[in-house]
Formats: C-alpha cells, structure tokens, sequence
C-alpha cells in the first residue's frame, strides 16, 4: 500500500535515517509481487513518503538504489548462513547441511529480493550509472567465504575428498544451491526426488562414500 501520510523531516544530521527508509521502500515494492521495473525513483520516493528529488542526496540513480538493496539482502544472507552455522555445533557434516539448507531458506522465504541478489534488468552497463564493478564484484563475499571454510571443514574431517581448490568448490556448491532455488521458484512442481537438496550437497561437496548421513 502506497504510504500517502504526509512524512515529518529528518533533523539535520539524521539523513541516514532517510537512506534506510528509502532502501526499505524499494524493499517493500519488490515485496509486494514488482520486480525492479516496479522501482523507479517516483514510485520509491511515494512508498517513503517523500519528493522525489529528496533521493538524490544519498542515491544518484535507479541502480544504486538496487544496488543498496542488494548489498543489504546479501548482509542478510550472510548473517542467516552465519547463524546457521553456529546453531550446527561443530560436526562438519551438519555445519554443511545448515549452511546450505539455510541458503536455499533464505531464497524461498523472499523470493523476489533473491532474484535481484543475482542480477537482473537493474544491473546496467558501468557507463550507464554511478554502479562500479569492483561494487558488483564484491557482492557475496562474505556468504562464500563462509561456504568455502565449512567445505575446508569438511576436507579437514575427512569426510569429503581433498581439493586443489577451495574456492572454486565452494562457487561450484553456491551456483549448485542457486540453480535449485531458481528452479523452486519458476516452476510449479519440481522434478525429482525429495531429497534432491541433500544429494545435490552431496555431490557438490565432494563428501565421501559413507559420511552421508547428515546426522
């Protein structure tokens, strides 16, 4: 519902009071069913209550107003596989399973904002908008991280195979966990069996014959 109350300034010194109500007025149009089309700076600065021209002090365009949500979805994601982690205890195996079974949560859960996590029509070239590539590179850094060193984990258990490289395992589980979820989110019923999660884990993250179970 579009907020048509008229909204109180902010004192001086609180404008980032007003760069976060206007993050989470994108937010709320992408929650309500848009996608980015349906962000635009009018429709953004009448969910947040404000004029239009009041978003050029924190954003300079449509993308980087994206670009903020997408930088704070992927906080999000991070701090959920974070948690998940921790919840697991220190068994390899379910600190696997947590992560990854709390990515694909994540995606299910909103899936609107995880679809422009990845890209998208708001994603311009670099001489198109204010948006830098070392800003787009950056996204999901610290999910993959983490990704990577319960993979490390699981090698250092001994319950997956060795690996000459970590890092490009973990990109493979992570592009693994982001086609299922693409896939649970277009289709309407998903082929295969129940458990194509586990085995996709599984398989991705190289575990051994006999430390299957996920306990």
């Amino acid at each position: 519902m579009t907020n048509t109350e008229p909204r109180r300034r902010n004192r001086r010194g609180e404008g980032g009071k007003l760069r976060e109500e206007i993050i989470a007025a994108a937010i709320a149009l992408l929650d309500e069913g848009g996608d980015e089309r349906a962000v635009t700076l009018r429709s953004v600065a009448r969910k947040a209550g404000i004029a239009a021209p009041s978003i050029y002090a924190h954003f300079a365009d449509q993308p980087s107003i994206m670009l903020a949500v997408v930088q704070q979805e992927m906080d999000r994601l991070a701090a959920a596989l974070r948690e998940a982690d921790e919840k697991a205890g220190q068994d390899p195996r379910q600190r696997l399973f947590a992560v990854c079974n709390a990515y694909l949560d994540v995606a299910r859960q909103h899936p609107q904002r995880y679809r422009i996590m990845f890209g998208g029509l708001w994603t311009p070239s670099v001489e198109d908008t204010s948006i830098t590539d070392d800003e787009l590179e950056s996204l999901g850094a610290e999910a993959l991280t983490l990704l990577a060193d319960v993979l490390g984990a699981c090698v250092g258990a001994g319950i997956a195979h060795d690996s000459d490289d970590l890092y490009g395992d973990a990109v493979a589980l992570w592009l693994g966990l982001h086609g299922l979820a693409h896939q649970r989110a277009v289709v309407r019923k998903m082929p295969g069996p129940a458990d194509v999660a586990e085995r996709l884990i599984t398989a991705l993250a190289h575990l051994k014959s006999g430390s299957l179970e996920q306990g």
